[in-house]
């Protein structure tokens, strides 16, 4: 490999490293901190203010506005898959670790690829194209599993957070100093997620807005029924404490159904799983490893036509396997 190629190479594989390690750095340090407390509190007794906590847990996730509609769309989807997974930075910084694990790859396929004695110019952009595959499907595959881990303990923190709103507006406190009190009692993330609403309550926000955004942020449906179970209270009136313990037994309930869904269904859930990865996993690993597979029948006029027939099978066939284990219960 030529000098000015391996130092290259070699800036490269040094900037990734950087990235990768202070990215799982700061994950590391999140999650020790908040093993005793939640990660509101914590922020708060390192010494930050209250509105440099919120600012810093309510980030804000607007798209450049250079770019088109259909890019904000998209970003605006992965900030909230990234919010909903309990992560403290957006779209932008999971690009650039995507780009950086990819990079990583790419450069071992390359290298792979010199040893063996490959033309780098053409087993380049399929190694290329392999490792930005493997890379941001890998990410995909972390935040969606960090999304269901922080959603399934979010929905068995629910109730108890509605008891203790409950006795303690039964004990005389208003519904936003009862929800303060559930935030500093409990952990992540029910902890701070109340602790949120209590913030941007104090400043400024309406009530009612402050529980849509909460109900969103999460995406929980049981935030949404809370959100909406106090909304219409606060309209129309009524006993609150009795609705919250009302809606805390309907919580526990569902809960208990949707265990027993997924007990049944877990056989197809698997199987699903590794129908719709499996294929991705393996090209992306072929175009890594020995790009030459595909890039000897680039040339072939039947190629790319079957290739546009087997992308179409398995988008039919993603979105089959997806309405049949979408359950709605």
């Amino acid at each position: 490999m030529p000098q000015p190629v391996l130092m290259v190479v070699l800036v490269l594989v040094f900037a990734a490293v950087v990235i990768i390690v202070q990215t799982l750095s700061g994950l590391a340090l999140a999650s020790s901190g908040a093993k005793r407390i939640n990660r509101r509190l914590a922020m708060q007794e390192s010494g930050m203010s209250q509105q440099e906590v919120a600012s810093t847990l309510l980030r804000s996730g607007d798209a450049p506005r250079f770019v088109g509609e259909r890019f904000r769309e998209l970003y605006d989807r992965i900030d909230l898959a990234a919010r909903q997974a309990g992560l403290t930075f957006g779209p932008a910084r999971l690009g650039v670790v995507g780009l950086a694990i990819a990079a990583a790859l790419w450069l071992i396929g390359l290298l792979a690829s010199s040893l063996r004695g490959g033309d780098l110019l053409i087993d380049g952009p399929a190694a290329l194209l392999g490792s930005l595959m493997l890379s941001f499907l890998g990410l995909y595959a972390w935040i969606q599993r960090r999304r269901t881990a922080r959603l399934k303990r979010f929905d068995q923190q629910l109730p108890l957070a509605l008891d203790v709103v409950t006795r303690a507006i039964r004990a005389g406190h208003p519904v936003i100093a009862a929800i303060k009190l559930a935030a500093d009692e409990l952990g992540d993330p029910i902890g701070t997620e109340f602790g949120l609403i209590v913030d941007e309550t104090a400043y400024g926000a309406e009530f009612n807005d402050a529980l849509a955004s909460f109900a969103k942020r999460t995406g929980s449906d049981d935030a949404y029924f809370f959100a909406v179970a106090v909304s219409i209270q606060s309209q129309t009136g009524g006993n609150l404490a009795e609705i919250l313990e009302g809606l805390s037994k309907v919580m526990r309930g569902r809960a208990t159904l949707v265990k027993k869904v997924k007990a049944l269904s877990s056989e197809g859930m698997a199987s699903a799983y590794v129908l719709s990865a499996l294929p991705a996993l393996l090209v992306a690993m072929t175009l890594l490893t020995n790009p030459t597979v595909y890039t000897e029948k680039f040339s072939d006029p039947i190629f790319w036509p079957t290739v546009v027939c087997i992308l179409a099978l398995y988008l039919c066939g993603w979105l089959i396997i997806r309405r049949i284990l979408n359950f709605k219960y």
